[in-house]
């Protein structure tokens, strides 16, 4: 008989710690507390000390933005200093945070928005706060145009090109698995697109794993149509390209860099590479992210320690 599940509390306290969405930025994690007790003056610190590093100040703002009372003290750190374009920009993140747990109206975050994108128009942050926002509440048309905004202040901007492939591959999900969906075509000329060391080079797995995502919660997740997912010409392509860019290039300095490598050591173990993928659990650690083990529509927790476990032999 297998053991009872465990307490909700405890179970989310568990998923908490191994899904931190802070992931390996330490200097965050501990900015995160204190922000959490209502002492703004360090995350003003660290957003300050962040600079024009675009990527890591979306990832810095976005875990910050979703912490308990996050709004309450981003407006406290605003009305000390009104002309802040990092208080305005948490405070609207914040916001989108709010409207999309429906305990706040996407209107009011996107005015919160608009007026931090205003007071840093180089900063894609708030824009990156508008994409989430139309991707749950938008148009195609608006979430078009607000990755294009993000696009115009960084290029290679790490979060907003996740966001856009996971859009476009709940696309014309009927067609069922074709390699030639737009997808792909799009997660790779932005690979393409950028520089040789950047991590989007790692954009085409995702697109995979996101058009997994869709096509196994309409069809099912029968064994066939993963392995003709994960097996075909341009699938083995695409992971052997980005497991040899991973070796060459390692982003380790990325703040984002464990997304991309939790997204493939999922996919060398769907492609039934686990030596692959083992050497990715050795560098992914204790930083696991919800996606794309929760796909389709799997307990996370669970999927990544089995996983993990048949990667490394420890099961």
């Amino acid at each position: 008989m297998s053991p009872p599940p465990p307490p909700l509390g405890r179970a989310r306290k568990r998923d908490a710690q191994l899904f931190d969405p802070a992931l390996c930025d330490a200097e965050l994690v501990d900015v995160r507390a204190q922000f959490t007790q209502g002492r703004w003056s360090k995350a003003r610190s660290l957003l300050v000390g962040t600079g024009d590093d675009w990527d890591r100040r979306g990832h810095r703002v976005v875990v910050l933005a979703q912490t308990p009372a996050a709004t309450a003290w981003a407006r406290e750190w605003l009305l000390a200093e009104p002309a802040s374009a990092d208080a305005a920009t948490l405070l609207a993140c914040a916001a989108v945070f709010t409207a999309l747990r429906r305990k706040g109206t996407p209107e009011a975050a996107d005015e919160a928005c608009r007026r931090a994108a205003a007071l840093l128009p180089a900063d894609p942050t708030p824009w990156l706060g508008l994409l989430m926002l139309s991707r749950a509440f938008g148009t195609e048309e608006e979430f078009s145009r607000h990755f294009d905004q993000v696009r115009a202040r960084h290029r290679e901007h790490h979060h907003a090109h996740h966001l856009m492939v996971a859009k476009l591959a709940e696309r014309n999900p009927a067609v069922g698995y074709d390699p030639l969906h737009e997808v792909y075509d799009f997660a790779a000329w932005a690979a393409e697109e950028s520089p040789a060391d950047s991590p989007l080079a790692v954009l085409p797995v995702i697109a995979h794993a996101e058009r997994y995502r869709v096509l196994a919660a309409v069809h099912g997740r029968s064994p066939d149509a993963a392995a003709a997912h994960w097996s075909g010409r341009r699938a083995r392509q695409v992971l052997r390209s980005a497991f040899d860019w991973w070796l060459e290039w390692e982003r380790e300095d990325h703040p984002r860099n464990r997304v991309d490598l939790n997204f493939l050591a999922h996919a060398k173990l769907c492609e039934g590479r686990p030596a692959e993928a083992a050497a990715l659990f050795h560098r992914i650690g204790s930083h696991a992210t919800r996606a794309p083990w929760s796909y389709p529509d799997l307990d996370p927790h669970k999927a990544f320690l089995a996983a993990r476990s048949a990667a490394l032999g420890t099961a």
